[in-house]
């Protein structure tokens, strides 16, 4: 992508209004724009982070056998009665749609998916079974806040399963606990991660959190450093300041955000919907569910909030718009040429590249602007290296960079 053709460009300075740190950096960078307190455009560069964060959520429950599916965000009235939630949901956006009915911009989507999945489930055969989509939510937040960390839309990953037996439920809920896990190291926040008790609700003991350890956190947790767990500030007393895995009580109080949680909804929307499946003696059985979410978005505010300094963004490689952000400082047309020339190479090698051709613009923009959008490595051509048949090769977390002979570096992004 050339850099001069892209739709956004960077800001020096943004509204006041933005306060966190996700929202600062992602506007100014050019990542996403305010509609609204809690509602956000995803502008070029920002759709390339959040499609990868997702692929990589959708790979993560691939491997632990869900299978993706895609339901209405707009739900019928009717269905939330049946479980008695159209009064006690207080963050659902409701309207009116033709012939004054009553609908709802789904929340979340237990009532949806229960009966969905519960038309292919009749007997032990067919469990378990497991869904997962991505898809916009709204939840109409009485204090939308933190940028794109607590939006009233987003993007969230919600996934379900069914059971024959609270035992498989179990068991099903420590595979997904492994794969969110690889999810959070996978995008760079997996060594300040913490599976987090929580309260469970009437029907478990325990949900867990999934929250990451940042100054800029706005939860409170304890964590255990022996066992890398950690509890949530609600549920702390009643288990006396104890760690629930080792029993010690020095834990640390730390600040976090959370990025994920898993809990058990036992047979609570499955009787509701009146679901359940015939045992291998032809006797009906109760259905055991799970449901298991990781905010997308908020994943994305949350890598920018821990990666940064302060000149922007550091994207871990595996999110990060671009691979490459390839920089010319030239002057003349056969410098230009040469800088054409090395952009389209690595284009045919298929390597992810932002060209900043702009010829407009000097060198301290340049380097700023590329601090600030965070791409994990800079190519630098200019005259002098040029002159060396060689590129400078820089991290972004890194002061110094180095100079590449341009066919050696050829060689090491094509590999």
């Amino acid at each position: 992508m050339r850099q001069s053709k892209l739709v956004t460009t960077t800001r020096k300075e943004i509204s006041k209004e933005e306060a966190s740190i996700n929202a600062q950096l992602l506007t100014r960078g050019g990542y996403v724009e305010r509609l609204m307190a809690g509602v956000y455009s995803y502008l070029p560069l920002g759709v390339r982070v959040l499609t990868k964060i997702e692929n990589i959520i959708r790979e993560e429950m691939s491997a632990i056998g869900s299978e993706e599916v895609l339901m209405p965000a707009i739900q019928p009235k009717e269905i939330w009665e049946t479980t008695g939630r159209w009064n006690s949901v207080d963050v659902m956006f409701k309207l009116k749609g033709a012939g004054d009915r009553d609908l709802c911009l789904g929340p979340s989507h237990e009532e949806v998916v229960t009966p969905l999945v519960g038309c292919f489930i009749n007997s032990y055969r067919t469990l378990p079974r497991s869904v997962f989509q991505l898809q916009t939510k709204f939840r109409n937040e009485a204090r939308a806040k933190s940028g794109i960390l607590r939006g009233r839309e987003f993007r969230m990953k919600d996934m379900y399963s069914f059971h024959a037996s609270v035992a498989d439920l179990d068991a099903y809920y420590d595979l997904t606990t492994t794969a969110y896990t690889n999810v959070f190291k996978r995008v760079g926040l997996g060594d300040r991660t913490y599976k987090t008790y929580a309260g469970g609700g009437i029907f478990t003991k325990y949900s867990h959190e999934f929250q990451t350890v940042t100054p800029f956190g706005e939860d409170i947790i304890h964590v255990c450093k022996s066992c890398a767990v950690a509890i949530n500030r609600e549920i702390i007393e009643d288990l006396a300041g104890k760690c629930p895995v080792c029993g010690l009580t020095n834990l640390v109080e730390e600040k976090a955000i959370e990025v994920g949680n898993i809990f058990k909804l036992m047979t609570r929307f499955s009787d509701a919907c009146g679901l359940s499946y015939q045992d291998d003696q032809g006797k009906p059985q109760q259905i055991f569910m799970g449901c298991y979410g990781i905010g997308s978005s908020r994943l994305m505010g949350a890598v920018v909030e821990i990666l940064h300094d302060e000149k922007g963004i550091i994207w871990p490689e595996v999110i990060a718009p671009f691979k490459l952000h390839l920089i010319a400082l030239t002057r003349t047309g056969e410098e230009v040429a040469k800088a054409d020339s090395l952009y389209e190479a690595l284009r045919k090698r298929n390597v992810e590249v932002l060209y900043d051709d702009r010829g407009s613009v000097g060198a301290g923009e340049k380097f700023a602007d590329s601090d600030l959008i965070g791409i994990p490595t800079r190519v630098i051509m200019s005259a002098r290296t040029i002159a060396q048949n060689a590129v400078e090769v820089k991290s972004r977390n890194k002061k110094d960079g180095t100079n590449i002979g341009l066919d050696e570096f050829l060689t090491s992004v094509s590999s």
